[in-house]
């Protein structure tokens, strides 16, 4: 890959967990994908059907894929979290005020988990 492909590339804002025991194979998770970043598997799962998979990268994080499922708990779609910048320190420098000024509060960012759940299948 060159240079100028990996400056161009995006990064993925989702990330998608199929589970190969539940899934049927109707195929309506990859018809309903925009990115067309899922595809039936070559091999059959213990029923005998051919499973939907995950490319492994280009998920938008959209949860269609998990709307148009009819099997409960075969999708899970997570939203990976993007980097907060720490918003109280610029504010704080833009208006001359310190930490100290605006009552104790701290001019950290807020804490963001590595991954959210979008859409996931509840029993």
């Amino acid at each position: 890959m060159n240079d100028a492909n990996q400056s161009g590339s995006k990064r993925d804002r989702g990330l998608l967990r199929i589970d190969e025991q539940e899934c049927k194979g109707c195929g309506l998770c990859i018809e309903a994908c925009p990115p067309k970043v899922i595809a039936l598997s070559d091999h059959l799962n213990h029923y005998g059907y051919r499973t939907a998979v995950y490319a492994g990268a280009g998920c938008t994080g959209c949860g269609i894929c998990f709307i148009a499922c009819p099997e409960p708990g075969a999708i899970t779609v997570y939203r990976l979290a993007r980097s907060v910048p720490n918003l109280s320190a610029k504010s704080a420098e833009k208006s001359g005020a310190t930490a100290a000024e605006n009552d104790g509060a701290t001019a950290s960012a807020p804490k963001v988990p590595s991954e959210e759940v979008v859409a996931c299948a509840s029993n």
